[in-house]
């Protein structure tokens, strides 16, 4: 193949493989496909249902979607984007993977190449993927058809972590496959590509990625628990420290998403299989996941220091995404806060300007609030949109009694002076 004769399809278009679909987009002719068909016809009318890509930008595309495998037959280079969560035993769900594997199968021709973008253990690509495609096309791998990898390195809603702003890990099942794929995303993305020895260090590359991410936060969040028995402030702590040259810049706060919250799982699921128990990774899990438990235990001891009755208290959760600046709410750690405060026979109501209402409603069973006009007794700003940060103090003691309680979780007024009847509290 050459570049000029590059014909893209994407399969799983949702946060990663409608960013990759639109820049590939801007060389290539694309075909995108989704198993969704509402998602499928939105796109076609040029809206992003996730809210992550603008109506114009879409609009300007000139991609083609699609709900039907069959139509990406004429493609030559396929790559798969698809969700790989963990199960409720927090084991790898490879069930999407597998789907688009099998799917593949129906479109795909001599010398094709696949190219997986979903984050898996190391070995997947080779151990799961490559079997499933080979035994239903009868084409073998290096001689029918080429795979490679290349993990998803985009952070959601951050522009500068755009997939065109990081250099992008690529890797190939020979030295030919190697370099299609890297001289694919070269073509395309300024920041650069690196060259991976091998698909199983690319694999491994992404999940330390994010572990290490995990156990640092988990790390803040120990000392977190630890200072509040102190009646330190960890923020004053942390910036303290960080006065030093060497010293890694992570703060405490609610561990969940896509990535920092389920990658981890792939490792530790990996290591188990040949063997080694991982005490380091599974500890950090288990501490992030106190945190909703932390946070809802000091709201609940405040306000009791405050004399007040539970049953009659109103608190309000400012932030139901994952994390600040995104619509997306997989996996997010407000709805366990949000479960933990209500077994204490408390009103909770939820607002967030960025998430869907409806799939709050459908997901969990959550009503959102669009404009809350009550006077809260407590009010936790869970998720610092930048709406949120823009409304400010000011906005917020409209709806607040005058003997509150606000839980910064991630100290974004910390330095704002509040009026003496509020107490302010923070991870």
């Amino acid at each position: 193949m050459v570049e000029s004769g590059y014909k893209i399809g994407v399969l799983g278009l949702g946060y990663v493989g409608l960013p990759i679909a639109l820049v590939m987009n801007k060389k290539y002719p694309v075909r995108g496909y989704d198993t969704n068909s509402d998602k499928v016809s939105s796109l076609n009318n040029g809206i992003d249902p996730s809210n992550e890509i603008e109506d114009a930008i879409l609009s300007a595309s000139t991609i083609e979607f699609y709900d039907e495998i069959k139509e990406l037959k004429d493609c030559n280079i396929y790559i798969v984007a698809v969700p790989t969560p963990v199960d409720r035993y927090k084991t790898p769900n490879l069930d999407y993977l597998t789907l688009a594997c099998e799917l593949l199968t129906e479109v795909i021709s001599k010398n094709d190449l696949i190219i997986f973008e979903s984050t898996v253990y190391p070995g997947c690509t080779e151990e799961v993927c490559v079997p499933i495609i080979e035994s239903k096309t009868g084409l073998k791998l290096n001689d029918g058809f080429r795979v490679g990898y290349s993990p998803e390195r985009i952070v959601p809603g951050v522009d500068s972590r755009q997939i065109e702003n990081v250099i992008k890990v690529v890797s190939g099942s020979d030295d030919i496959s190697l370099k299609l794929v890297s001289s694919l995303y070269a073509s395309v993305i300024p920041a650069g590509v690196y060259e991976a020895e091998s698909i199983k260090i690319a694999e491994a590359a992404k999940i330390v990625e994010n572990t290490q991410r995990n156990v640092n936060i988990a790390l803040m969040n120990e000392l977190s628990m630890i200072f509040d028995k102190l009646n330190i402030d960890t923020s004053k702590v942390l910036q303290t420290a960080g006065t030093k040259w060497n010293f890694h810049s992570y703060h405490p706060g609610l561990v969940g998403g896509h990535c920092i919250d389920v990658d981890p799982y792939y490792l530790t699921y990996k290591a188990e299989s040949v063997g080694y128990y991982p005490e380091i990774i599974l500890a950090s899990k288990k501490i992030n996941s106190k945190i909703p438990v932390f946070i809802a235990k000091k709201i609940i001891e405040s306000l009791l220091e405050k004399g007040k009755t539970l049953a009659q208290c109103k608190v309000l959760i400012k932030g139901i995404t994952f994390k600040e600046n995104v619509a997306d709410h997989r996996n997010s750690k407000v709805v366990d806060l949000y479960m933990e405060l209500q077994t204490y026979n408390l009103k909770v109501d939820i607002t967030d300007p960025l998430a869907n209402a409806s799939e709050i409603k459908g997901t969990y069973d959550i009503d959102l609030m669009k404009h809350p006009l009550e006077k809260y007794d407590a009010m936790i700003l869970a998720v610092p949109h930048k709406v949120y940060l823009e409304e400010g103090w000011t906005q917020w003691q409209e709806i607040l009694k005058d003997d509150a309680i606000i839980f910064d979780v991630k100290s974004q007024f910390a330095e704002v002076e509040l009026p003496a009847g509020i107490k302010r509290l923070s991870l």
